[in-house]
């Protein structure tokens, strides 16, 4: 399922480190790797060999902090507008998932700071892992998946399902969260949460494969309830549906979204104290 992944690298960071836990992972051992450097375009032809000349380190040091086999790894060094040039490299390699960092910028401050990764999360149609500069990178082991009825969800549980078959005293955090009479953040028992149509179904799949799970049924604000279920749990990569939500109309305004409103992969990858896979359905 994950079988191409592209990091996008810009000197030493989060999104290393966590590639390096991730390929950890049985089912991802084998998988091909592109690690991108992205060179803006500069003013004179001096500037621009010194850069490419710095990126040509900056992948060095990537491929060699990464440790991977020579077979997995192809390196791409590319002049341009970083955002583009990521968009346009994932769809190159026809990638499974796209890793990058994130300083966790809310919607103003992204649109205002020419946020990178916010640029592709909102045009990229593949699955996207968002590392933030201050989360504490750790083995995987506990994933959560957040859960409703859309087939993005469905698409995220197939994510974790797949990443948690072959981990040895791997846990699978199924949430859900509905607004009801009950207060916000009152969980339902163990046994209400098994009964819930959605979170039943999740279940029936991670037993098929032999996977340790529990779920959970919450009331309140779905953003707020997912990241504290989140740090609650400890839980080390959250995973959640993110479907495109503009028109295509307004693809050339990546970030006329932004300023519409706001939504709940917004919230989480701001506010979540872990790794978060933001995934949609390839198209």
């Amino acid at each position: 399922m994950i079988k191409k992944i592209l990091i996008a690298v810009a000197g030493l960071g989060k999104n290393e480190e966590m590639l390096k836990m991730l390929m950890e992972v049985p089912s991802i051992r084998q998988a091909s790797v592109t690690v991108l450097h992205v060179v803006p375009p500069q003013v004179t032809a001096e500037a621009m060999a010194d850069k490419l000349q710095e990126g040509g380190k900056i992948l060095a040091q990537a491929i060699e902090t990464l440790g991977l086999e020579p077979e997995q790894v192809t390196v791409r060094l590319k002049q341009g507008d970083p955002k583009d040039v990521v968009c346009q490299v994932a769809d190159e390699e026809a990638v499974d998932l796209i890793i990058m960092g994130s300083r966790g910028l809310n919607r103003i401050e992204s649109i205002l700071s020419n946020s990178v990764s916010q640029y592709v999360f909102q045009l990229s149609s593949r699955p996207m892992l968002l590392v933030k500069d201050d989360v504490y990178v750790k083995k995987v082991n506990r994933i959560m998946v957040a859960l409703d009825k859309s087939a993005d969800a469905k698409y995220c549980l197939d994510i974790a399902l797949f990443l948690l078959r072959e981990i040895p005293g791997g846990q699978l955090h199924l949430v859900r969260v509905l607004f009801g009479k009950n207060k916000p953040g009152e969980e339902s028992t163990v046994t209400e949460a098994e009964q819930d149509p959605v979170l039943s179904s999740a279940a029936a799949e991670a037993k098929k494969l032999g996977i340790n799970y529990s779920c959970h049924l919450r009331t309140g604000k779905a953003g707020e309830e997912i990241c504290r279920l989140a740090d609650d749990r400890n839980i080390d990569l959250l995973i959640l549906g993110s479907p495109e939500r503009r028109p295509s109309i307004a693809r050339g305004l990546p970030d006329l979204d932004r300023l519409l409103g706001s939504s709940l992969s917004d919230y989480v990858r701001v506010y979540a104290n872990c790794p978060v896979i933001l995934g949609r359905m390839p198209t």
